[in-house]
């Protein structure tokens, strides 16, 4: 039927008709094959084709990488959600996703010791890394007595089980790496996300600008928020299981102690003696654990010294489902300060 068609337009028209016949039955087929195409598989930044592919570290970096990127690129988290860097172990689809990955994002101050062999053993010279940490200023990890023989011992034994060495991530080094705890910091955090997104992908410059700007406001009011509720405990002291705390507690007016440097080491009967006299000395009335943490140690002191046990979340880990919500920074932090006045008696 349809050469019929072509030949008797072409005896009435000849070729040049023939050619618009032509051209008309493809803008027939192309309109067709658009009106098939769902709105996920257009060319709009919120499609299947995003621009590039982001890989991050671990959770608050997923989270900050995630609120900027929105529909402009594809984020991928290098640990899952449920792992945190300091367990951290590559898996063959790790080197995979860095080899295909356009930007790699990063906390920094050495709290991804496993990184960089991994990326280059993952050989993508074209792999942009943006270090979230630049620019943000740090705080000193303090040497308290018996911990540096501990966590020789952890490093020394994780070494021998696994084969890989002191760069695993089990140590925090000489400066603190929790920055993200501290709202004013995560600002610059996400700032330089921001930055190093724009250069790595120009075509969706003001998405980022426009996505960063929304998320930082909102850390923003979240300091605010926290200030306004901490402010009648200021100068008050807390004590968390792992060093963790320091940037909050600078940023809100606290004092943050803690029992051991890194999750990984057991307390010594010195570092459970410090923490009972610290807790008599602030009458504190819980002591500060992690959703991950159990341990014993831990709850026996809190039991010897007729304390509770809360929890402060410092957003290492998280369930899949949480770990795509870049919201999940804000519920986090709510629930901590939460926990945190009641540990104060508030």
């Amino acid at each position: 039927m349809l050469m019929s068609l072509l030949l008797s337009c072409l005896r009435r028209t000849g070729l040049l008709g023939l050619s618009l016949v032509l051209v008309a039955c493809g803008a027939a087929q192309l309109q067709t094959n658009d009106s098939s195409t769902s709105p996920a598989s257009s060319s709009s930044p919120g499609s299947s084709g995003k621009s590039i592919k982001v890989v991050t570290t671990f959770l608050p970096i997923t989270l900050f990488s995630r609120a900027v990127a929105g529909d402009c690129a594809e984020v991928k988290a290098l640990i899952p959600a449920s792992s945190g860097p300091h367990d951290f172990q590559a898996r063959p689809g790790d080197l995979a996703a860095l080899r295909e990955a356009k930007v790699l994002v990063k906390n920094g101050l050495e709290m991804e010791g496993f990184l960089d062999k991994l990326v280059a053993s993952a050989e993508n010279p074209a792999l942009k890394v943006i270090d979230s940490s630049r620019g943000v200023a740090t705080i000193d990890s303090p040497e308290e007595p018996g911990h540096t023989d501990a966590k020789a011992e952890v490093d020394a034994e994780h070494s021998h089980e696994t084969g890989h060495g002191h760069g695993h991530g089990h140590t925090h080094g000489a400066v603190n790496p929790h920055i993200w705890l501290d709202p004013l910091r995560a600002v610059q955090q996400v700032e330089t996300i921001r930055d190093g997104l724009v250069k790595a992908d120009p075509s969706c410059a003001e998405g980022y600008r426009r996505n960063a700007e929304a998320y930082t406001t909102q850390l923003r009011a979240l300091n605010t928020e926290i200030a306004g509720q901490l402010k009648p405990f200021q100068g008050k002291t807390f004590v968390a299981f792992h060093d963790f705390a320091p940037y909050f507690a600078e940023r809100f007016g606290l004092k943050a102690e803690f029992v051991v440097d890194v999750p990984e080491i057991n307390p010594t009967p010195a570092d459970l003696q410090r923490v009972s006299e610290i807790v008599e000395r602030s009458q504190l009335q819980a002591l500060l654990s992690e959703p991950q943490e159990g341990n014993r140690s831990f709850n026996a002191l809190a039991k010897d010294l007729g304390v509770r046990v809360s929890v402060f979340d410092p957003m290492e880990t998280a369930s899949e489902q949480a770990s795509r919500d870049p919201g999940t920074y804000f519920s986090v932090m709510r629930r901590n300060v939460a926990d945190l006045r009641q540990a104060f008696g508030g």
